[in-house]
């Protein structure tokens, strides 16, 4: 016989069990695991592509941005000397000790003389590695003494 105080206690509290699984049962099911497994599978294919074109498109517009900052030092370098820095020695004579590592690690940059009159240059990017294929449409990069903005490739939207 239960004493006053645990049927006091069992009337008070009174004990509600729930079970949601049979039981025995415990973990995830083999249906709730691969439908998790497509619902990441899915999200990968759509994310993966979309960040390496995000990343061909940031290594695109640091060689830009860098291609411009030369054309600027240039163009102060032909105010002072009358005459356009190019060859071999030119990124040193501008005070370029290394191009960044963010464009040297993705595209050759060179300054070339163009022959006159009156005399200019073109500065140029040729993509290496990975982003010459990935970023094929637009190609090698090149930006004259005049501000014209070229790509070797077919696509018209690279210097936007």
């Amino acid at each position: 016989m239960q004493s006053r105080r645990q049927r006091v206690q069992a009337a008070s509290f009174p004990r509600v069990r729930t079970r949601l699984r049979p039981a025995g049962a415990s973990g995830f099911s083999l249906v709730e695991v691969m439908v998790v497994v497509v619902i990441l599978g899915i999200l990968g294919a759509i994310a993966y592509p979309s960040y390496i074109d995000y990343v061909v498109r940031s290594n695109r517009a640091a060689a830009q941005s860098f291609m411009l900052e030369v054309a600027n030092v240039l163009e102060r370098y032909q105010l002072d000397n009358r005459a356009y820095a190019t060859g071999a020695g030119a990124m040193a004579a501008l005070g370029f000790t290394s191009v960044p590592s963010s464009v040297s690690n993705h595209y050759a940059v060179t300054i070339d003389a163009v022959a006159g009159p009156p005399a200019g240059y073109a500065i140029r990017a040729v993509p290496s590695g990975e982003q010459a294929t990935r970023d094929a449409g637009c190609g090698t990069l090149s930006l004259t003494n005049t501000g014209a903005k070229q790509v070797s490739g077919a696509r018209t939207d690279c210097w936007q």
